[in-house]
């Protein structure tokens, strides 16, 4: 989806949230902007496409093999003998073969499913055998108790589920692809035969078939959410990084028209966060969406009382955008895959959850490619945000309210003088290195000046010379000289 930023903020046109095959339902990133019915519709045929393509290798393979053994074998003379045998295993081969591939785009029928239990009576499974969990025991009560208001058609669901939750026990090993292709299919046909056998109408099919999703999924949670054949948790750990590292991101950034001054407005703020961050607790797909939409009203409150308007989905955006970083949901990609995965699609093609939880993919969208550019700064400014060398000019503490509380003042100014700190720290540590560099560019030109004047003046180191001779030594005339004086003594 194409994301714009302008001076007055973050737009995406709302066409733009549709499905991009012209359905007039909501797309979704995570289906390459189709809705969830163009997108399944979309991943059948190339997974056709992908099937057929395999067969035909295959056939030219088993072409290519059958000729070359028949040709090794006719040396033999039992060329016609050993040929039937070939294509009696062929033909078994294909048949296994055909029926692998059916596994994997038909449910599974009454007869497989009781060869299953079959097979689980003989080794069960210590998954299957657990003791039940607090939650998921109060969630099947609930669901039988609102099925005896369905009389047979209840037990038809009660049926139907329990043969889901058998079949899908049995495949563990799918892609998780492929089992949310299973879980849809499901929710389908259930929906349909409601509709069409049971004659109920659109309201009370909804309800029903938000109890089966709630009955299934507490179910499913523990095998189907963040699985490790994926890489959600990897897409999880990328996001909380990207959001740990914009935190210095501020409202007149992102151009949000909520003023958190006003303590109504405030405590919106914190219940949408809340909400956002609490999606995460929740094991049920319709109540993560529930926690999205939660969290986009008191977005849309906070705007209403700040503007003293009905707020509008330009506002809605960026102001989701900053709740995002604000909060830094925990596992917040692998909500959403499981959301997209394993929620009613109903619930994500139409509504307001659908509109609320796009919206939200959106909002993901524009934190991962977020850059200068976005928040109307230079780029050498977003470098020194992000590497933490500075922080961009808080508000100075003559503007505050009165009403705003010292401690948050006291943090405002100890974040202030931590930025100068930094700035001079900074200053130093470069003039250090400067005086470094001076220090070892004088040393190596103090070094060449003398080598130069060695070179120019070399050292010549003369012989040792004779020892020096007497001062009286060579005067002849010694012996004519007076005695030296003596003492004398005179008596007084």
């Amino acid at each position: 989806m194409n994301l714009k930023s302008e001076r007055r903020g973050i737009h995406v046109d709302q066409s733009e949230l549709l499905c991009k095959k012209g359905c007039g339902y909501y797309g979704n990133p995570a289906w390459q902007g189709f809705c969830s019915k163009c997108w399944r519709e979309e991943y059948h045929k190339a997974r056709q496409k992908q099937i057929q393509e395999d067969w035909e290798l295959a056939e030219r393979l088993q072409r290519e093999e059958e000729e070359a053994y028949a040709s090794s074998q006719s040396t033999q003379g039992a060329q016609s003998l050993t040929f039937s045998k070939f294509e009696e295993k062929k033909t078994n081969e294909k048949t296994r073969k055909v029926t692998t591939v059916k596994k994997f785009f038909t449910a599974s029928s009454r007869a497989g499913a009781k060869k299953a239990e079959i097979q689980e009576s003989k080794s069960p499974s210590p998954s299957i055998n657990r003791q039940a969990s607090i939650e998921t025991d109060r969630v099947s009560k609930e669901f039988i108790e609102f099925l005896k208001t369905y009389h047979k058609s209840g037990q038809d669901i009660y049926k139907q589920c329990k043969l889901f939750l058998d079949t899908m026990s049995h495949k563990r090993d799918l892609s998780i692809e492929e089992q949310s292709e299973c879980a849809q299919d499901f929710y389908q046909n259930v929906a349909e035969k409601l509709q069409t056998r049971w004659k109920m109408p659109p309201e009370k099919v909804e309800k029903a078939m938000d109890q089966i999703e709630k009955y299934i999924m507490t179910r499913q949670y523990k095998y189907v959410f963040c699985p490790e054949t994926t890489d959600d948790e990897k897409k999880d750990l990328a996001v909380q990084k990207r959001i740990r590292a914009l935190h210095w991101v501020t409202p007149q950034m992102l151009c949000v028209p909520v003023n958190e001054e006003i303590p109504e407005v405030s405590d919106m703020v914190v219940k949408a966060i809340t909400d956002i961050i609490e999606m995460d607790s929740k094991r049920v797909p319709r109540d993560k969406l529930a926690c999205i939409t939660k969290c986009s009203k008191h977005i849309f409150n906070a705007i209403k009382i700040t503007k003293n308007e009905p707020a509008s989905a330009d506002d809605f955006l960026p102001t989701l955008i900053y709740i995002v970083l604000k909060g830094n949901p925990p596992r917040l990609q692998s909500n959403i895959q499981y959301i997209t995965r394993f929620c009613n699609p109903s619930r994500l093609m139409t509504g307001e959850d659908g509109y609320y939880f796009t919206n939200l993919c959106c909002a993901v969208a524009f934190i991962e490619k977020l850059d200068a550019q976005s928040l109307n700064l230079s780029q050498e400014d977003f470098d020194r945000f992000m590497t933490g060398q500075t922080s961009p000019k808080k508000q100075e503490s003559d503007s505050w309210s009165p009403d705003v509380c010292l401690g948050v003042k006291q943090m405002y100014k100890n974040l202030d003088l931590l930025s100068q700190l930094n700035e001079r720290q900074e200053r130093i540590v470069s003039e250090a290195k400067k005086l470094e560099k001076d220090l070892i560019d004088w040393t190596d030109g103090v070094a060449k000046e003398v080598q130069d004047i060695v070179e120019k003046y070399p050292l010549e180191i003369k012989p040792k010379n004779q020892a020096l001779a007497a001062i009286d030594s060579e005067n002849v005339e010694n012996d004519k000289l007076p005695p030296p004086l003596q003492p004398q003594v005179y008596a007084g």
